[in-house]
């Protein structure tokens, strides 16, 4: 710009000034093209383009074929070589596969399958297959099915990449009774293919590999315990092979978890592997699902064992080919698909489908402990390590075939089909009831606490030492806030009988106004969502009638809390208050009696000396005196508490009789009360 228009605001020379001079500006070079060159272009021309050769790709850029460097990334080394070996095996070439760890990083893996090719290549004649192979991506046998049926190695870089991440690999191939051998360096023949000699007793290829410090960094090693599992999953995933194991004791830790040797073989397949997972669980239903289709032909297979734990969260395992699939993919969503509609279709069949209704799949699988293995003929996977399958055909086979065989476990063993279907609905309203706690907790977020209208609450503001009363009814109430100490003693009265939580859906639960005063006056939440430090009273007591109606009241409110607040019982907060059914009175002289027993037994041995006693039944807590309500069952230094406890060597025993007392199936009531029908007229004849 001229100085002019910034130190003459009109733009305009003074008079008799010189005009100014422009220095000209040098000459912008021209392109190929005859335009104009950008700054910088002239430095980009042919020789900037550079081309990267055999496997100098892979050890530029290792992340876009094994994910990276770190651990993961060095152990895919070692599942791409067993899985070559693996494929021989299902293709029925090999028998045993041989794993061996080694002092000094090394890592070898043998298998009596065919051997690779060692005869020159049609299209590199001065190379033999096996360098051809080792040396160039996407060179192998498994682009067409010609060699193998099923495989998990598609993409033709598998041990090409171990070659070029490798220090150094060696190889040695027994073919028609002859063994030979070749080594490579850093991806590049370190020797010719040579003829060691006669091997009339052997077969198969041996890959003996080191990975390379340049790539994965100074004191990178193979961890023991992670090769151990990976070698022996193979076994479980295709029952026909035997894998040997041999690792060098200088490598093994102290705590014995890894042997130097060990074979696997495992003809039970999945179900084997499940159970070795998922050990001494508790199950939901006892039996495992588990199954094995082979396809018309033998063109692959399907194969799963499926288990539902009961007090653990599940996993999904899948495999294609014998590759692990940790990212899952179109086989683990038929599976979820299978299972979900099996059982719903039970549902129907049992008149349960109303309550099945908002079951999705992922509460079918929430502890589900799953594996499933697919055999299939040019599967599409997600990258190059494997790590998801697409093959869309795979979802619907998958399903079909799970489903079907899902419909007739559950028919053939309806008992425990029922047991899943109710395991998997109360996931659902699980899921259910936190996302409506999570919506009311995100709307009230900002507002002040609201406590229930009826809630008479105490004016002790620390939960120590405070008590809340629950008691029936509005005249009960009326009666417990008179004769209650307002310093420590909130009084929430309940209308009639609450909800029975144990055969209610969740959509009750959560339109019961009663229960969700009960809630909002304890503050600590329910479920999963239950916090014990935000509970507001050292002390919940049931305080009902010393009737019928009062114990089947205090009944249902127990069931609440041992099916919601679980922990609340075992810190020892819930209790039962015993008010008295009789007022015996002589004279001056006045005491109770809990129950008609114990009436009879202060008429013997409670008076004395002459006069009628006068005998008062009370017809409720709403119609006892605010004295006699307050000396008997309210006041701390008079009263009589029961505490209610979980002992946990009889928690099995109090799960069924709640379940089968307070449950959804009133069959199991009524075979209750047959049981102990002659006990019951015994006491009416007493």
């Amino acid at each position: 710009m001229d100085n002019d228009l910034f130190g003459n605001p009109g733009g305009r020379r003074p008079a008799g000034a010189a005009k100014p001079t422009r220095a000209t500006p040098p000459a912008k070079p021209k392109n190929s093209a005859g335009g104009q060159r950008t700054p910088g272009e002239a430095g980009y021309t042919a020789a900037s383009i550079e081309v990267l050769e055999g496997l100098e790709p892979v050890r530029r850029r290792p992340g876009m074929y094994i994910g990276g460097t770190d651990a993961a990334a060095l152990h895919h080394l070692f599942a791409e070589v067993i899985d070559n070996a693996m494929d021989e095996a299902v293709a029925g070439h090999a028998s045993f596969i041989e794993v061996e760890m080694e002092d000094g990083g090394w890592i070898s893996v043998t298998d009596n399958g065919r051997g690779m090719p060692i005869d020159p290549h049609p299209k590199f004649p001065k190379k033999s297959a096996l360098e051809v192979i080792m040396t160039m991506l996407h060179a192998g046998g498994k682009f067409d099915s010609g060699a193998y049926q099923t495989s998990g190695g598609l993409h033709g870089v598998g041990v090409s990449v171990v070659n070029a991440l490798s220090e150094r690999v060696e190889v040695e191939v027994a073919r028609n009774q002859t063994l030979y051998r070749q080594a490579f360096e850093r991806g590049h023949p370190a020797s010719k293919l040579e003829t060691v000699g006669k091997a009339p007793n052997r077969r198969g290829t041996k890959v003996r590999f080191k990975p390379d410090e340049q790539i994965f960094g100074k004191g990178a090693h193979f961890d023991p315990a992670r090769v151990f599992r990976m070698a022996r999953s193979k076994a479980y995933l295709f029952g026909g092979v035997e894998i040997r194991w041999r690792c060098s004791p200088k490598l093994l830790g102290p705590d014995g978890k890894v042997p130097a040797e060990a074979e696997f073989h495992f003809p039970g397949g999945l179900r084997d592997y499940l159970a070795a997972d998922i050990g001494s669980q508790d199950l939901v239903v006892d039996q495992v699902f588990f199954g094995k289709v082979e396809k018309p032909g033998g063109h692959g297979s399907l194969e799963w064992a499926i288990a539902w734990l009961a007090g653990e969260d599940g996993f999904v395992h899948s495999y294609c080919n014998t590759i692990p699939t940790p990212d899952g993919g179109t086989h683990e969503a038929g599976l979820r698909a299978a299972l979900l509609r099996a059982l719903k279709d039970h549902a129907e069949r049992v008149g349960q489908s109303k309550r099945a209704a908002a079951l999705t799949s992922d509460d079918v699988m929430a502890t589900c402990a799953a594996l499933i293995s697919v055999f299939i003929r040019e599967p599409e996977f997600q990258g190059q390590n494997k790590g998801r399958l697409q093959t869309a055909e795979a979802a619907r086979i998958v399903e079909s075939t799970v489903r079907d065989a899902f419909d007739h476990w559950l028919a053939a063993a309806p008992s425990q089909a029922n047991k899943l279907l109710d395991w998997s609905i109360e996931r659902a309203e699980e899921r259910l009831r936190r996302k409506a706690e999570k919506d009311v907790a995100r709307k009230s977020a900002v507002r002040k606490l609201r406590l229930p209208g009826k809630l008479a609450d105490c004016t002790n503001t620390s939960a120590q030492g405070s008590e809340l009363f629950i008691v029936e009814g509005d005249s009960a109430g009326g009666s417990a806030k008179q004769a209650r100490d307002r310093a420590s003693q909130a009084v929430l009265p309940l209308r009639g009988k609450i909800l029975n939580v144990a055969s209610a859906t969740r959509d009750k639960l959560a339109q019961n106004q009663q229960l969700s005063d009960l809630v909002q006056a304890l503050g600590c939440g329910t479920g999963s969502h239950y916090r014990g430090a935000d509970l507001r009273y050292d002390k919940i007591i049931i305080m009902t009638d010393a009737d019928v109606d009062g114990a089947h009241i205090a009944s249902l409110l127990i069931t609440f809390f041992y099916r919601q607040t679980p922990k609340l019982i075992e810190e020892g907060h819930l209790y039962l208050a015993v008010p008295p059914l009789y007022r015996l009175t002589q004279g001056a002289k006045s005491l109770y009696a809990r129950d008609d027993a114990h009436k009879e037994e202060l008429l013997k041995t409670g008076f004395s000396g002459r006069g009628a006693i006068e005998i008062s039944r009370f017809k409720g807590l709403g119609e006892m005196p605010m004295k006699d309500l307050r000396d008997t069952t309210m006041d701390p230094a008079k009263r009589n508490l029961l505490r209610v406890s979980i002992l946990d060597a009889e928690r099995a025993a109090t799960d069924e009789a709640v379940e089968r007392l307070m449950g959804s199936k009133p069959e199991a009531r009524f075979a209750f009360i047959q049981e102990r029908a002659p006990r019951a007229i015994e006491l009416v004849d007493i």
